[in-house]
């Protein structure tokens, strides 16, 4: 091994860990608190490391959020998968798919709406929220094979009707701002509109 390597491989494990450590104090105080009442600061404080540490990890705290959640919405997602492969017809495939996202959406509301709003106006260069999109990407995908293998309708009809699910998805959980409803209110929404949409 040469004299370069080892540093550089400890500087990679250190920043690992450092991330690590950020993500899980901004996951474990956005849960308790919600993102509006949580400063940087205490992030920085939990996470033992220093504020200007934390912004080269995370500039806002909306991208904090997002770095905090997308391993959320990422296993949602998987957990959409599985459940879809167990439905029988393309609404049903289809609300499998969307039914975990809502789930993690709905966890603390305030900061549900906080991420869907830093991932629809937030800056598509900042790597959070690339991986933000690219969940969004990753489900639309998913819901795409879905309609084509439930349905037949071609893959092009299929991309775009999967669009249309993320639209009616998006509005749903963002307009959903009463804390007391519940995720199966929000699923029962989409479903309601999606059913008018979406090939037998």
């Amino acid at each position: 091994m040469s004299s370069t390597s080892a540093p550089s491989g400890r500087r990679e494990r250190n920043k690992q860990e450092k991330l690590e450590r950020i993500t899980r104090a901004a996951s474990d105080l956005f849960a308790q608190h919600g993102v509006d009442d949580v400063t940087t600061q205490q992030i920085a404080e939990a996470a033992d490391i220093g504020a200007g540490t934390l912004f080269l990890y995370a500039k806002t705290k909306g991208e904090l959020l997002l770095l905090a959640q997308n391993d959320n919405y990422s296993r949602s997602l998987e957990r959409g998968r599985v459940a879809a492969a167990e439905a029988t017809t393309t609404l049903d495939a289809v609300l499998a798919v969307v039914t975990p996202i809502v789930e993690c959406n709905r966890a603390q509301v305030e900061n549900g709406r906080t991420y869907l709003r830093e991932m629809v106006f937030g800056d598509p260069a900042e790597p959070h929220h690339a991986e933000a999109l690219s969940i969004v990407a990753r489900t639309e995908a998913l819901i795409t094979e879905v309609i084509a293998d439930r349905s037949g309708v071609e893959a092009a009809q299929a991309a775009t009707l999967a669009h249309v699910v993320s639209a009616v998805q998006l509005v749903a959980m963002a307009s959903a701002v009463d804390e007391a409803t519940t995720v199966a209110e929000v699923v029962a929404t989409i479903s309601a509109q999606l059913e008018v949409v979406l090939p037998r």
